[in-house]
């Protein structure tokens, strides 16, 4: 059990808690018995402590969509058997509980997370040449050498996506929506409650209209919408865990905790463990800032660059006393003046890390359908060791660089086009 838990738990009497769930007992046991086992160490909290709770009103809750306008008890306690992971509230006794049964390995107080949002938005105009961030990349070199994310599904979790957008016709795989308590809400038509996913989706998956901007223009996009309206953490596990299980090998995300807190990791390492690849946007607080899980080791981290070859002044940089990965972002990719597609059939040009992570994400999309057994280490390692830093680059802002898409084909494969 963490200090940090300890503290709550001393100070509050209760904390909402991450649970991460033996290895060996999620798959040798039923779901059934590990709750047997676990959820009476859980409780409901009381009208007083519900107040106590930073993101939470545990007794009753809305539901996520603007439409809707049900309440419902809350439950227990979730489990996450794709991740390995439960989520509740504890009181002292229920952590220690916990902390000395089987069936658990760690316990740690859940984070409060948000939106990386956007540092600009401009008006965009359609061009019909490929965008600046797909030519840097040398993505368009891969098209014409005949990959395009043709079968590979992207696992996306935002604001949403507009599923009627002219761009998105055809690229998305499934979408759900969930609701404050974490579940998905039943026959949720795809919708963005903001710009943001939309955009970020289209950079990953966009179809050619009038130009090209999507990195991977056969793939799709399995998107959850999970930011925005309260309750992130329980929607982000929710969304992580439909990911899983779908299969998907690659998941973007645009989110995270100011300054660095170990409390997101169990969640990570759940994500490593199901063999997908986090692609996790640094943060727009400049350099010496980061957030958390962009700032761990075993996130693939995105920074942001402009066309003049120099790393936009808002991204984020940070260094970490450990040996594996000290420095982050791990890259950097296109994040200013990025035209991609937000609700309602229009275009915007947006600027931030958030909009450099999703290149990457569509690139690791493209690499497996070149090699759709990669593992998450060989998918990392690639584009890693296709890097190169410009001079313009400080290595304290850009780490390793910039990838290019054709040498991270040839790291994978060994295929030179």
């Amino acid at each position: 059990m963490s200090v940090q838990l300890e503290a709550t738990l001393a100070m509050k009497g209760f904390a909402k808690v991450i649970v991460v769930l033996s290895r060996d007992a999620v798959a040798t046991a039923d779901i059934g018995s590990i709750t047997d086992e676990l959820e009476d160490c859980f409780v409901v909290p009381d009208t007083n402590q519900q107040q106590g709770l930073a993101d939470a009103d545990f007794a009753f809750r809305v539901s996520a969509s603007l439409s809707a306008h049900e309440t419902k008890p809350a439950p227990r306690m979730r489990i996450y058997p794709n991740l390995g992971l439960a989520l509740g509230v504890v009181d002292a006794k229920g952590a220690s509980r916990i902390a000395d049964s089987r069936v658990a390995t760690d316990i740690v107080e859940v984070p409060i997370i948000s939106l990386i949002r956007p540092v600009s938005v401009q008006p965009g105009r359609l061009t019909l040449r490929p965008s600046w961030g797909i030519r840097r990349l040398k993505v368009d070199q891969l098209w014409n050498a005949g990959l395009n994310g043709d079968g590979v599904v992207v696992g996306h979790l935002d604001t949403g996506i507009d599923g009627t957008h002219e761009a998105l016709a055809d690229a998305i795989d499934e979408f759900a929506e969930f609701d404050l308590f974490g579940d998905r809400v039943e026959g949720a038509i795809a919708w963005d409650s903001g710009n943001h996913g939309t955009h970020t989706a289209g950079t990953i998956v966009g179809r050619p209209t009038n130009s090209a901007f999507g990195v991977a223009p056969g793939a799709k996009v399995a998107s959850g919408m999970v930011i925005e309206g309260g309750q992130v953490v329980d929607r982000i596990l929710a969304g992580m865990e439909w990911i899983a299980s779908k299969g998907v090998r690659v998941l973007s995300m645009s989110l995270g905790l100011r300054g660095f807190t170990p409390d997101f990791q169990v969640i990570v390492n759940a994500l490593r463990n199901a063999s997908i690849l986090p692609v996790i946007a640094v943060g727009n607080e400049y350099a010496n800032s980061s957030r958390s899980p962009g700032n761990y080791g075993n996130v693939l981290s995105v920074g942001a660059m402009d066309d003049d070859e120099f790393v936009a002044d808002f991204s984020s940089s940070d260094i970490f006393n450990r040996t594996d990965d000290p420095l982050v972002p791990d890259i950097v990719a296109p994040g200013v003046g990025i035209l991609s597609c937000i609700p309602g059939d229009r275009y915007r040009k947006m600027n931030g890390t958030s909009m450099a992570t999703p290149h990457i994400a569509g690139l690791v999309a493209l690499l497996l359908q070149a090699k759709s057994d990669a593992s998450v280490d060989e998918l990392e390692l690639a584009i890693q060791k296709s890097c190169t830093r410009p001079d313009t680059m400080p290595h304290a802002r850009a780490n390793r660089g910039v990838p290019d898409a054709v040498e991270a084909l040839f790291y994978l494969t060994g295929r030179r086009l």
